[in-house]
């Protein structure tokens, strides 16, 4: 089995990731905004958390025994 260590910073910028593009696509899904006003919204917040994501990813997966 592969294992990966993390430090506690590593944790700390991964976690907002994932919440960023899971409450874009969250609204994306949503029905509580005006269809144009969700839609950007949620654009731009999966947009966010994806490309913030693959950095931090690529440390992660280099960093596994």
């Amino acid at each position: 089995m592969k294992t990966s260590e993390l430090t506690l910073p590593e944790v700390g910028l991964i976690a907002p990731t994932r919440a960023m593009l899971g409450a874009g696509i969250g609204l994306l899904l949503a029905g509580k905004l005006n269809e144009d006003q969700r839609k950007v919204i949620g654009l731009v917040l999966s947009v966010m958390g994806a490309i913030s994501t693959i950095p931090l990813a690529i440390g992660v997966l280099g960093k596994r025994h």
